[in-house]
């Protein structure tokens, strides 16, 4: 959120190519190394949605798009919290077997272009 609100944010998510054989779909990957606006910021890993996950996203369902905060407790820690959350459309492009890339479609009726841009690159 940071970085949104200093302009345009370019996130890559790069992980390793595997031996030919291995048909796993780059989107399928278990293991991402990511970066934001150039800066190494940390890793990803593929998991199943939790129950905390569905929850948030049952609660998000009729926001189409927007930006905001949601108040969260953690019922093993029974700590109180806030989730930033941000709900937009995506263009979705396949370049190759080894490149995707999201782009948030900007609402209508402004031009400036993409906002934030997810990058996913098999190297």
């Amino acid at each position: 959120q940071k970085e949104m609100a200093a302009g345009m944010v370019r996130i890559a998510l790069e992980c390793e190519k595997r031996q030919d054989k291995d048909k796993t779909l780059l989107i399928e990957e278990p293991l991402w190394t990511m970066f934001c606006n150039g800066k190494k910021t940390g890793y990803g890993v593929k998991r199943e949605a939790t129950e905390e996950d569905l929850n948030v996203m049952e609660l998000l369902k009729a926001t189409t798009m927007g930006a905001g905060i949601v108040p969260m407790k953690n019922e093993v820690e029974n700590v109180d919290g806030e989730l930033a959350y941000m709900r937009a459309s995506f263009e979705h492009v396949i370049g190759s077997k080894d490149s995707e890339t999201l782009y948030m479609l900007s609402p209508e009726g402004s031009d400036t272009g993409p906002e934030l841009t997810i990058f996913f690159v098999r190297i």
